[in-house]
């Protein structure tokens, strides 16, 4: 069940490029992130409310609030350059280049998780670098 979550979130962040190029035209890039960042903070806070999900807040331990603190930094960063990016350049480069993500988690998922790196993920990880840099090329 995993790989459909795994699949809508790809169509949503798809439309997330596509309405956010549109959005960004004639904006300050920070402005735009600003009011995306408020729009899912509302919507994410709603669905947390509506499903009675908050009243697991008080069993976090001090590593959780510490990670997912430092995850919402390091996605609030990306949210800043991708913002700019897409102010900057085509969707489907920035896109595609901002898709080079997947490779550095592999990266990242043996360095610090311990994860074991399986042929087919080195293969499909080499084709998004070698995409990107495709994309990247002039």
């Amino acid at each position: 069940m995993w790989w459909i979550y795994a699949l809508l979130s790809a169509l949503f962040a798809a439309l997330t490029a596509i309405f956010a190029k549109i959005g960004v035209e004639n904006v300050n890039s920070n402005l735009a992130t600003a009011i995306r960042t408020v729009v899912v903070l509302i919507m994410i806070w709603l669905i947390v409310m509506f499903r009675n999900e908050y009243k697991g807040i008080n069993e976090l331990s001090q590593r959780n609030w510490f990670f997912l603190s430092i995850s919402g930094l390091a996605t609030g960063l990306s949210w800043i350059f991708y913002f700019k990016a897409l102010q900057m350049g085509e969707v489907s480069k920035v896109a595609g280049i901002d898709k080079l993500s997947l490779a550095l988690t592999v990266i990242f998922a043996i360095i610090f998780l311990g994860e074991t790196l399986t042929w087919k993920t080195a293969a499909g990880a080499g084709l998004i670098v070698i995409g990107t840099l495709f994309l990247i090329w002039k």
